[in-house]
């Protein structure tokens, strides 16, 4: 399990937001995946972990925040640099009043407001200049191919006029491959290697089972050699039986092609199995962060609680006997003189929470 501190960053995450209108989406989202990880990002429907892998991988343009691949910047957002342009300028007029009314001669007033109004200049040129910056990174690296999708709807996903070997090959033309039999080959390896069988290469969509189109779908994405996957939800539209067989899959392919993995899903249990560090959002916050043993031993934030008490088991006497939490914000959590950061608990820990959590939090992990 990936857990040395030196090891490399692949992908890097900084207090990503997207908005819609009034929704906040995903807000101020930070975290990291290391190289040959798989990351889990979990929560319930609406709580922003699909439109988090979709922001990743640029399906929208961010609305603030930075996101780092293989050390570059590749996307950026530039509203935060907007806002605080408009800040400033809010806070020069405010500043400006208070240097008129105050008992200083008017050439010191003058002195004083030529002075702020070069600090406004400067700052205001600088977030120019990130934006600017932002913009650039952002076109540079538009075409990102070490990057793949796997998508939730196995069916809507996939193209219903191409054939298997045309959906499946796309990438590759789309990258410029012009070589029909070298396409027509990798075609060929990447479906054995999802479990298909050449034959299935001049088929349809439509006549496929849910769970081989799921195995189209990962082939699509594991044709272009990617290091990162962003499996959203891949089984979650699929029978229990088939969903342990795509899971077994991605875990064979992770091994056999060094993948990276970001692994969205709703399933907890389906999400320990899979992943080596668990993050939980809840309403577009990530609110618990931690390696999956730890999570589940020492779960600590009222919401992952809540969605641990929700799992299942297989055992009638425990099931008799287990208690649903239930997370409930204005009850759990007293945020009217302190407003909650992500904070780390325990090396490698981390929670959103305000200092009085913080070290109610720490005593729990002490005992």
């Amino acid at each position: 399990m990936p857990n040395n501190e030196n090891e490399e960053v692949l992908l890097r995450v900084e207090h990503l937001c997207q908005y819609f209108k009034i929704n906040k989406a995903v807000d101020d989202v930070s975290f990291d995946i290391k190289k040959g990880e798989v990351f889990g990002l979990v929560g319930e429907s609406g709580c922003g972990k699909t439109t988090t892998g979709r922001s990743i991988i640029k399906l929208y343009n961010i609305t603030s925040g930075n996101i780092y691949f293989k050390g570059k910047r590749i996307a950026a957002g530039t509203l935060s640099y907007k806002n605080n342009i408009e800040a400033a300028k809010e806070q020069f007029e405010t500043d400006k009043e208070l240097i008129k009314k105050s008992p200083k001669s008017e050439a010191e007033k003058k002195e004083e407001l030529t002075k702020k109004k070069e600090e406004l200049n400067k700052y205001i040129a600088s977030q120019r200049a990130e934006i600017k910056a932002a913009r650039a990174d952002h076109k540079r690296q538009k075409f990102n191919t070490e990057i793949q999708m796997i998508f939730q709807d196995p069916i809507a996903s996939l193209d219903p006029r191409m054939t298997v070997g045309q959906i499946i090959a796309e990438g590759l033309i789309i990258r410029g491959e012009k070589d029909k039999k070298k396409i027509e080959e990798r075609v060929y390896e990447v479906l054995e290697m999802v479990g298909l069988v050449r034959e299935h290469a001049g088929r349809y969509p439509h006549e496929f089972s849910g769970g081989q189109r799921q195995r189209i779908g990962v082939a699509r994405a594991i044709i272009m050699n990617p290091e990162l996957i962003i499996a959203d939800e891949p089984v979650s539209a699929l029978d229990v039986s088939i969903q342990a067989q795509v899971i077994n899959l991605l875990d064979d392919l992770r091994h056999k092609m060094g993948l990276t993995v970001l692994f969205i899903a709703h399933d907890l249990s389906v999400v320990k199995y899979f992943s080596d560090r668990i993050g939980v959002m809840y309403f577009g916050k990530l609110v618990e962060l931690a390696t999956s043993d730890e999570l589940f031993a020492h779960p600590l934030h009222p919401y992952t609680r809540s969605l641990l008490s929700a799992i299942p088991m297989p055992d009638p006497d425990y099931e008799k006997q287990r208690k649903r939490i239930t997370y409930v914000p204005l009850r759990d959590h007293d945020y009217t003189k302190e407003q909650p950061t992500l904070r780390e608990v325990a090396p490698g820990h981390f929670v959103h929470c305000n200092q009085e959590e913080f070290d109610r939090y720490q005593q729990e992990l002490a005992r």
